[in-house]
């Protein structure tokens, strides 16, 4: 085949350290919009970013000349820096050192992105430990919890 055709839409998710509550509702649409054009500027166009207090989601279109964990690092180290600059609050903000990957189907986008900008929402029923752990069985992945919170 003479030409690269690539569309692989996936669903990440991560949380900040510990899963502290540092993404309040006044620097979200912010923190989204500044991970939107993260995500713009690796050429992975962001479908949906959503979340709450303690963790994000983010629905893209991934390029094919960026590897995934390429793309995540860096929207996580551009934002984290981003994000302390907006406050003594924030100061301390870090996120994570790992996350959760897992490919959507396009007839699944429309539910996908409903899902994620509904996010304050769906964390009224659950946590975000029952959600992550939710998409490890659905997406049948081994995992080890012990790892998982630290």
């Amino acid at each position: 085949m003479p030409q690269s055709l690539v569309k692989n839409y996936v669903h990440i998710i991560f949380s900040t350290k510990h899963r502290n509550d540092f993404i309040d509702e006044k620097i979200e649409s912010e923190l989204f919009s500044y991970i939107a054009k993260i995500c713009k500027d690796f050429e992975s166009t962001a479908l949906q970013i959503g979340g709450t207090d303690n963790h994000i989601h983010i629905l893209c279109l991934l390029s094919r000349k960026i590897a995934l964990m390429k793309l995540v690092q860096e929207v996580k180290a551009h934002s984290s820096k981003w994000i302390k600059t907006k406050g003594k609050k924030y100061e301390d903000f870090f996120w994570q050192d790992g996350y959760g990957a897992f490919s959507v189907s396009p007839n699944n986008i429309s539910f996908v992105k409903k899902y994620i900008k509904n996010q304050r929402e769906h964390h009224k029923e659950f946590d975000f430990k029952t959600e992550i752990i939710n998409y490890y069985k659905k997406y049948n992945m081994e995992y080890n919890e012990k790892y998982l919170w630290d």
